[in-house]
């Protein structure tokens, strides 16, 4: 199945830092998001290759949206 990559909370994606295909290490920066004005990374909690990733800049997010799938 994979590893699941999560919404850590309500707000917009900012930045995309990976695409399908890549390498990732676990506490890799994946995504920046926007919530109350602040901006937040997002960290890879596994290593391995992306697989898929369900949201693109801009998108608003809720808390435990899938974002992305890690195999």
């Amino acid at each position: 199945m994979g590893c699941k990559v999560l919404a850590p909370m309500v707000g917009k994606i900012v930045k995309v830092k990976v695409k399908v295909g890549d390498k990732v290490e676990r506490d890799q920066e994946i995504f920046v998001m926007e919530s109350m004005k602040l901006e937040s990374s997002v960290f890879s909690p596994c290593s391995g290759t992306i697989k898929e990733i369900k949201v693109s800049e801009g998108d608003r997010i809720e808390e435990d949206d899938l974002l992305a799938i890690i195999e």
